[in-house]
């Protein structure tokens, strides 16, 4: 039975998977993100490479594509699934090219949800899918619709549509013996989405958590609303599925609010960020008879809470209601430790073609610099292990 802390910094577990080579490369991509002035004026360049068709695409693919992506097709994924499997770290596949915003291209990303499920059914080391409503319909109709704005028939329809097309995707989810996560959204048309996946928990989730919801809980009202979630599942009979994580679009919404001249929507600090995290861990396992919990984050004191509370609760390392989850590419100390202790882990794999992918990349690169002291975290564990072979050697 663990009873101290787990010590996230052992670097021999956390990156057996990988080559000197590819530590080595590693070390140099969080060297660069530790530098913000790097990380803007790369991102500027590469766009700009791109734009002019100067051959920039193999730099990209050998360096922050490799770090962070699983391939540019799903079949070219199959590498890192099984290198993940190997270690006991299960895969969610991500899709993470954001397609046309007309009907065509919602259909595209349907086509490719489903692609995706057929895939998932084939492997037993991918027991989640993954969608993002913003990528099935307008996101201006969804704003509209939250705003409470009245719709045109074509609006209307438009809507329609992209539940109908939800619906169609967590149908084979649900048919196929898989779980699905749906991604968090800007505030602005989070409520709405919220209303789709609810409707979707009452009729796939009566007899197992198929779908979870995403809940960031750098908002400041993300807590009530979750509390919220746990009683409407319980009236209503069916298993909550909540994803926990801290958040993705802080500058956007403090941005957005300041320019609508409302307040912010975010918590003023990281530590009321913290405390609400852990509050919804806690409030999560108090129920844990209804629910499916997804630990989705790279702060190792939360994953040491949470395997304290499983310790308290008397529930097993391996009990499939709860899974940790982190990026692929990141923080491999928190993913690999678990797993070697036979808990229930999933690295996020996104894949796509690498021009397409780009805006992903960048994301990862300017959090790594904005999140204080990742980057460095990063960088010091890659470093430690590096060291450590070449003493070995």
């Amino acid at each position: 039975m663990q009873t101290d802390p787990i010590n996230f910094d052992d670097t021999q577990t956390a990156f057996a998977y990988k080559s000197t080579k590819e530590l080595k490369r590693s070390r140099f991509i969080f060297s660069t993100m530790g530098k913000s002035w790097m990380v803007d004026m790369g991102t500027r360049l590469t766009g700009f490479a791109l734009r002019v068709k100067l051959p920039v695409k193999g730099i990209i693919k050998g360096t922050l594509f490799n770090q962070f992506c699983g391939g540019e097709s799903i079949e070219d994924c199959q590498g890192t699934i099984d290198a993940l499997a190997a270690k006991n770290v299960h895969t969610i596949l991500d899709y993470s090219v954001e397609g046309l915003k007309n009907e065509d291209g919602y259909e595209d990303v349907k086509k490719e949800a489903l692609k995706g499920v057929e895939f998932a059914n084939k492997s037993k080391n991918i027991p989640f899918c993954i969608l993002k409503l913003s990528g099935l319909g307008s996101t201006s109709i969804m704003t509209k619709a939250q705003d409470n704005e009245p719709l045109t028939e074509l609006e209307k329809t438009k809507l329609c549509r992209c539940e109908q097309r939800v619906d169609e995707i967590i149908s084979k989810v649900s048919e196929k013996g898989l779980m699905l996560m749906i991604d968090a959204e800007e505030s602005w048309f989070q409520h709405f989405t919220d209303g789709v996946v609810y409707r979707m928990m009452e009729k796939y989730n009566k007899e197992r958590p198929v779908v979870f919801n995403t809940y960031q809980m750098y908002q400041q009202n993300t807590f009530e609303c979750l509390k919220e979630a746990i009683g409407r599942a319980g009236e209503a009979g069916f298993h909550l599925g909540a994803k926990l994580v801290r958040g993705a679009y802080m500058e956007k919404e403090r941005e957005r609010a300041k320019k609508k001249n409302y307040p912010s929507p975010i918590h003023e600090n990281k530590e009321r960020v913290d405390e609400d995290y852990d509050r919804a861990l806690e409030l999560c396992m108090r129920n844990i008879d209804r629910m499916g919990i997804c630990v989705g984050t790279h702060n190792e004191m939360s994953c040491n809470k949470m395997v304290r509370i499983m310790e308290e609760q008397g529930i097993l390392r391996g009990d499939r209601r709860i899974y940790f989850a982190q990026l692929l590419g990141m923080s491999d100390n928190i993913s690999f430790k678990l797993a070697d202790l036979k808990y229930n882990v999933a690295k996020y794999v996104p894949y796509g073609p690498v021009e397409k992918v780009l805006p992903y990349l960048f994301r990862r690169a300017e959090e790594n610099t904005s999140i204080a002291g990742q980057s460095g975290r990063e960088l010091s564990l890659v470093a430690k292990e590096i060291k450590r072979r070449k003493q070995e050697v």
